[in-house]
């Protein structure tokens, strides 16, 4: 047996925006669709911008996941795009910069409630529903156990994380989607959808 002797040594990091750099590059307007655009705020072309599509949304993006750009977020927001929203309820779980929750009140839903885990996404998404002159969106933060306090239902439950999380959080998802409401998922791998449904029949 070979004994090993360990030394380390710690520095303690004063907190610091690490996303400082990639916050200014301005990320090109994406579109999804031929109904919506989703661009920077800091752009210096948003005023044209959002004048390309019916729905329009500007993303002022900090250390908070979701321009549009990744092909989760996108996949979602076409389907969202693709239904009638109109006076309906959504939940936006892990919602980053809140861009689902905007597109989700563009599409026509009457009130939207959001959490995220990250203080920076929480303040995020509120900042960009101010930007965008959305109201009727609360955003909470917290993980799923923050809908204990929640004691609505919704039409329209929607979640973009990681496998584990989504099928962890599973029975909060159930809890507060109506009997007849509809839950759309991503962030996961092909091989993770047996797990998904297995989970989803057990709720």
């Amino acid at each position: 047996i070979v004994e090993a002797v360990i030394t380390y040594t710690t520095d303690e990091v004063e907190p610091e925006n690490w996303n400082a750099e990639y916050e200014k590059e301005v990320f090109e307007p994406i579109r999804v669709g031929d109904r919506c655009i989703i661009y920077d705020a800091s752009s210096p072309d948003a005023s044209s911008l959002m004048l390309r599509a019916p729905i329009s949304i500007a993303i002022d993006q900090t250390m908070a996941f979701g321009n549009g750009a990744h092909e989760t977020t996108k996949m979602i927001v076409s389907e969202l795009l693709s239904l009638d929203l109109s006076g309906l309820r959504v939940l936006d779980c892990g919602c980053g910069t809140g861009i689902l929750s905007l597109v989700a009140k563009r599409c026509g839903a009457a009130h939207v409630t959001a959490y995220d885990i990250d203080e920076w996404s929480s303040e995020n998404a509120k900042h960009n529903a101010a930007l965008n002159g959305v109201d009727n969106l609360d955003v909470l933060l917290g993980d799923a156990s923050v809908l204990e306090g929640v004691e609505e239902k919704f039409d329209i439950v929607i979640a973009n994380i990681n496998r584990n999380i989504l099928i962890n959080d599973m029975s909060a998802f159930k809890s507060h989607l109506k009997q007849d409401g509809r839950l759309i998922l991503s962030g996961f791998y092909d091989s993770d959808v047996p797990m998904l449904e297995n989970s989803a029949k057990d709720n």
